[in-house]
């Protein structure tokens, strides 16, 4: 199963248009928030599963702030970020993670691409799509997952 994860697309169809061409594979995509209602603009060809929070820059109350899938026996928690801290720091979310019994923490918020795992828990943020955090090129995630394996998480620049 492939996952593509992005997030704060911040309503720029361009870039939405341009992440078009990285879902040949995909089964989900996940949008972590500040854009959400982008995900629309993927649901007229995307046959999968499209799941989408709510960010800070997000009116539309039609998406959760927070949600939980569950994707071949792993637990994947999906916030944009901006009750966590996260422009600071990790252990909040990395706490609420815990809390919740995830195997993956997706947020958004920062537009800054990191991949963590500590104490079998995997943190990512896929970064921006469109605004990238500094000189850093626009970027977003994917997660594979595979029955009784490990899940390969890894950002890609677009």
């Amino acid at each position: 199963m492939k996952i593509a994860v992005i997030s704060d697309s911040h309503y720029e169809a361009s870039s939405i248009n341009e992440v078009k061409k990285y879902l040949n594979d995909v089964d989900i995509i996940l949008h972590c928030g500040d854009g959400a209602p982008d995900t629309k603009l993927l649901e007229r060809y995307f046959n999968g599963e499209i799941y989408a929070v709510r960010g800070n820059c997000d009116i539309s109350s039609e998406y959760p702030s927070e949600r939980i899938i569950e994707v071949i026996e792993k637990k994947i928690f999906i916030t944009h970020g901006n009750m966590y801290n996260v422009k600071n720091e990790y252990n909040t979310i990395f706490y609420k993670g815990k809390e919740v019994g995830a195997d993956i923490v997706l947020f958004g918020h920062s537009h800054k691409a990191i991949i963590n795992k500590y104490d079998g828990l995997i943190i990512m943020n896929p970064g921006s799509i469109t605004f990238p955090y500094g000189a850093a090129k626009r970027t977003m995630g994917f997660i594979e997952i595979f029955q009784d394996k490990e899940p390969k998480l890894y950002i890609k620049e677009i």
